[in-house]
């Protein structure tokens, strides 16, 4: 059984479909002892860097936060850009995740990409040398990317217990299984990314989210192919 973990009173609907959706699936089923597996289905958001944040929303403008996400220290911010791409197509209110980072970075689902008219690569976060950029439109200012829109690379974050629990370390390969009456889905090759003080999550975007039907999954599994 799924339950959705997003505090809806203070957004409305077309927020909460824009931010990341967290469904913490309980394993029905499963042997004695198996980590609960949490499935965030993450749709379109930005990351920015300290400078671009001043020069889309103001000088000395630090992000807001909206709403917790389930790592600690993460969260979907107040603040929304507009992407544009080849051609002026766009996508408008696009969310802001927080904190900054070092490198501005932009991760799509491929529906995005082909409405945006780019040809997505699939990169882990953070690996966006030789990949597309986009224009990135805040209320303040305009943000030229030359690089850093991608198609995330889809990952389980790991802390240390679950990866011994699993058997594997950072930067393994390991898939999930998703069971539902309607279209029991398994997805391979997911990458393992193993850290202290981080919780058991995977990472899907929201074509694979929708594909597998993941808001009605009866059962997650997460295993070594």
């Amino acid at each position: 059984m799924s339950t959705a973990t997003l505090d809806r009173r203070p957004l409305d609907r077309k927020l909460i479909e824009q931010i990341v959706r967290e469904i913490v699936l309980q394993q029905v089923g499963g042997p004695p002892g198996q980590p609960n597996l949490v499935v965030s289905v993450s749709a379109r958001h930005v990351h920015l860097t300290d400078k671009d944040t001043e020069t889309l929303f103001g000088p000395g403008h630090k992000l807001t936060i909206a709403k917790d996400l389930y790592q600690d220290g993460f969260f979907a911010a107040e603040e929304t850009v507009m992407i544009v791409g080849p051609k002026r197509r766009m996508l408008p209110t696009v969310r802001v995740l927080g904190p900054t980072r070092p490198e501005s970075q932009v991760e799509l689902a491929f529906t995005d990409g082909i409405s945006l008219g780019i040809d997505l690569p699939v990169r882990p976060s953070g690996s966006i040398e030789g990949t597309p950029g986009c224009v990135l439109v805040g209320p303040k200012g305009v943000v030229e990317l030359k690089k850093g829109v991608i198609r995330a690379e889809r990952h389980v974050h790991m802390g240390p217990a679950d990866a011994e629990h699993y058997r594997v370390q950072d930067k393994d390969r390991v898939s999930l299984r998703v069971t539902s009456a309607a279209c029991t889905t398994v997805f391979e090759d997911f990458l393992v990314r193993v850290g202290k003080k981080i919780k058991l999550e995977v990472h899907l975007d929201t074509d694979e989210g929708n594909a597998c039907d993941i808001d009605h999954a009866e059962r997650v599994e997460l295993f070594r192919p």
